[in-house]
């Protein structure tokens, strides 16, 4: 196994209500570095329509950096990617995702993407359920109000 679950899990965000993936956290993942996973995307530009990539703007950068800087000092082994960058970084939705695997063919790639794929699986049926749960227990506590009102008025 190549990263766990739990590790591509802390790498998904939420940005303009969608989830999604740094373009130097899939760099790292996918074993590249980050200047080269941007170039192979603008070759292959066309698999990537903005709903799939999209470019942080300078304010969601700057919030995005403000939400991770306690996770950079905590962490102060790992390489701090994408906190004094050139560009404003990309990020990439889950079909985005799923496009790379057209472009980078690589065992490690294959591998990797197979498990950021079955991650956000999970994640959906994990969201899946907790929506269940909700709806359940919205259901018990109606019919307890609509049994106690019976009680009251009789």
């Amino acid at each position: 196994m190549l990263a766990s679950q739990n590790n591509i899990k802390s790498k998904i965000y939420t940005i303009r209500n969608q989830q999604v993936m740094l373009d130097s956290d899939l760099a790292a993942l996918y074993q590249v570095e980050t200047k080269v996973f941007n170039q192979a995307i603008k070759r292959n530009i066309a698999r990537f329509p903005d709903r799939f990539r999209f470019q942080l703007t300078n304010e969601e950068n700057e919030i995005f950096l403000r939400s991770q800087n306690d996770t950079f000092k905590v962490n102060l082994n790992e390489e701090k990617r994408g906190r004094h960058r050139k560009y404003l970084p990309y990020v990439f939705t889950e079909q985005g995702i799923s496009m790379l695997s057209a472009i980078l063919r690589s065992d490690v790639a294959i591998a990797i993407s197979i498990q950021i794929i079955d991650t956000f699986v999970e994640m959906k049926r994990y969201l899946s359920s907790i929506i269940d749960l909700i709806k359940s227990a919205k259901t018990s506590i109606n019919l307890c109000e609509k049994d106690i009102l019976e009680k009251v008025e009789a």
